[in-house]
């Protein structure tokens, strides 16, 4: 864990969680395993705050549990999983991509269920039945089947699966150091468990209720105690869904390879690439170097009509695709009209390049680039080599090389070329890597977000006085107040006010923008080192 994730893990627990999670989860982090005593001592909380940041941390998957060194006889010891939380991140990217595909339906789900960690199907389907219906007009309401069926068809497409369910443990923890939940064995993964991507016969039947101001102001644990009555009574109690990342993780990397093919070749190679990804997209490994091999005639078969490419034109197609440099689909065999796989791994290292080749020119400019791109063809290089191949003077060439190398964006490594070591023998050797890249991004992150919550901060009366005048406004309208009624409650921000809540709140959509932009970066890099990692 580099002190770049560990920092950035803190500032995403702090803005979701506030400052005690992001306490008690930095600590964690830090130490690796604790005891829950241990880690209250050690951050000199309240042993009460301790049990409900880990609760907080538990529901939504970011800390996980086991037996101690002492046994299962001995008090249970928390260490938090860092790559959950830098999830977080992408957060926005999940909700608008459930939005793409299944609509404002699917993006509530996919909103509520991040919102609180893991949720039962007939709890979700109520609240969004019940938020959807209180943006419709006045006498229209969301009917609960809709709801189900948005719901059925992210499960079915595994953008959504089961909680796996925690099995007892042999012997009971005893003691003064035991946690607060019950002692139990950390849960598998939800693939392992066979009904992960089981529906639940549920028994909700009507439509979404309108939010009264009355319903604001009722009490927490008398909501708690009817959500609980309402979901035995629905027939899913204790079935917990969550988002399945690695899903949403996938689709993101095959948006990437069609977007990179559209922009090579052009819209009709792309889409053909699309509907292969699309046929294979639940059957294909997490980590396959390759799609399932899918015929010519299945291809055909699988496109938009739309289209109306006839199956000349797709041999066409699938031999260019084929035959491209770039290898983004490799061809395994001739039955069937040929047999075609989308080669990911060659996919993801070609879109990893272009990646670091950008990043490397607009930072430093076109002759670094030049050299950059020379040494991740190469693999290795003399710097007199790099001189003469990258054509560039020999002193700009040593200066650019140091540039690079005191950014880590490229390694130097001695080689001996006799037995005897001596310098005027040795080779040195650059090399680009990716890996390098993606520290130096979690890095920028992590300024973007600590600058956004300095502004936010800033500006936090501003801020709050527009919500205020904002919701002020939204009742009147609800009431059908008058316009000049209105125009006397807009007024309460003066013109300065107004011009400066403009300016911050552009600026925090670029920095927003930023983290979005930076984070994608991070996730082509990743994505590419997780491929070369993976067996083959």
């Amino acid at each position: 864990m580099t002190a770049q994730e560990v920092r950035l893990c803190g500032l995403l627990l702090q803005e979701h969680f506030g400052d005690v999670v992001e306490k008690v989860g930095t600590h964690l982090i830090r130490s690796g395993v604790l005891t829950l005593r241990a880690l209250a001592h050690e951050t000199k909380l309240p042993l009460d705050l301790v049990k409900k940041s880990l609760c907080v941390l538990m529901q939504h998957g970011m800390c996980a549990f086991g037996a101690g060194r002492r046994g299962p006889a001995g008090p249970v010891e928390y260490h938090i999983i860092c790559e959950r939380i830098l999830h977080m991140l992408r957060y926005p990217r999940y909700i608008y991509t459930a939005k793409s595909l299944y609509g404002d339906t699917g993006e509530l789900i996919v909103e509520e269920i991040l919102q609180r960690g893991q949720m039962t199907m007939s709890s979700t389907v109520k609240t969004v039945a019940d938020r959807l219906t209180h943006n419709m007009p006045e006498g229209q309401s969301m009917d609960y089947s809709e709801v189900v069926s948005a719901f059925s068809r992210l499960v079915e497409t595994h953008f959504l699966q089961r909680c796996p369910p925690m099995a007892s443990a042999e012997s009971s923890s005893s003691g003064a150091d035991n946690t607060p939940l019950p002692a139990v064995t950390q849960p598998t993964e939800p693939e392992d468990h066979p009904e992960c991507y089981k529906l639940p016969y549920i028994n909700l039947t009507g439509q979404g209720k309108r939010r009264r101001s009355s319903e604001d102001g009722e009490a927490d644990p008398r909501a708690a105690k009817k959500a609980k009555t309402d979901s035995s009574e629905r027939g899913d109690e204790g079935i917990y869904w969550q988002v399945n990342f690695q899903r949403f993780h996938l689709h993101f990397r095959d948006q990437a390879i069609i977007s990179a093919v559209s922009c090579k070749l052009d819209q009709t190679s792309s889409e053909i690439v699309r509907t292969m990804l699309r046929m294979s997209e639940v059957t294909t490994p997490t980590h396959a170097a390759f799609t399932q091999a899918l015929s010519a005639n299945e291809i055909f078969r699988a496109l938009p009509s739309s289209y109306n490419i006839a199956r000349p034109i797709l041999d066409q197609y699938l031999t260019l695709l084929v035959d491209d440099p770039m290898e983004f689909v490799g061809k395994t065999g001739d039955s069937g009209g040929g047999m075609y796989v989308v080669n990911l791994h060659r996919a993801l290292a070609n879109l990893a390049r272009a990646t670091l080749e950008s990043v490397v020119q607009e930072r430093f400019g076109s002759r670094s680039a030049r050299i950059f791109r020379l040494l991740l063809r190469k693999r290795h290089l003399e710097q007199k080599q790099v001189e003469d191949f990258a054509m560039v003077p020999a002193k700009e060439a040593k200066d650019m090389l140091y540039t690079l190398l005191s950014e880590n964006l490229v390694q130097l490594q001695l080689t001996v070329t006799t037995p005897v070591h001596a310098s005027k023998h040795s080779l040195y050797v650059c090399a680009g890597n990716p890996q390098n890249i993606t520290s130096a991004t979690l890095l920028q992150v992590g300024n973007l977000i600590e600058r956004r919550l300095y502004e936010t901060k800033e500006n936090k009366r501003l801020l709050e006085k527009s919500q205020r005048i904002e919701a002020i406004l939204a009742s009147l309208q609800a009431t059908g107040a008058e316009a000049a009624q209105l125009t006397e409650v807009e007024e309460m921000i003066t013109a300065p006010e107004r011009q400066q809540l403009e300016s911050l709140r552009h600026h925090i959509n670029k920095l927003d923008s930023s983290e979005n932009q930076v984070d994608e970066t991070i996730f082509l890099l990743e994505s590419y080192i997780n491929s070369t990692q993976a067996p083959r």
